[in-house]
């Protein structure tokens, strides 16, 4: 599989902004147990507080995010890679912002 993230990143955000709830995904690979997801969330959008699978990271492709779980907040931003809490976390987007999801689910 060969795939510009940078060009579905843009895609996608472009798509977050002219969407009603700021926000759009799509999974780009789905292998087993593993799992990739570009999400673009327009700035103040929010992914509610949700259960986390087993592993996962978030590199935020362009942008800036919050990451925040019951103990911490870490905002991420272009460039950067962060392990998800293996708690209930949530997500939002501080500017508008384009993120890779990996997760390994059970």
């Amino acid at each position: 599989m060969n795939l510009d993230l940078t060009a579905l990143a843009d895609e996608h955000l472009a798509a977050a902004r002219s969407a009603p709830h700021g926000r759009s995904a799509h999974l780009v690979l789905h292998d087993g147990v593993l799992r990739q997801t570009v999400i673009a969330l327009t700035a103040g959008t929010a992914l509610d507080e949700h259960n986390a699978p087993p592993a996962a990271s978030l590199q935020v492709l362009t942008g800036r995010v919050r990451l925040t779980s019951p103990d911490r907040t870490h905002e991420v931003s272009t460039g950067e890679l962060r392990e998800i809490p293996k708690v209930r976390h949530g997500l939002t987007a501080v500017e508008d912002s384009v993120v890779l999801l990996t997760a390994v689910n059970d």
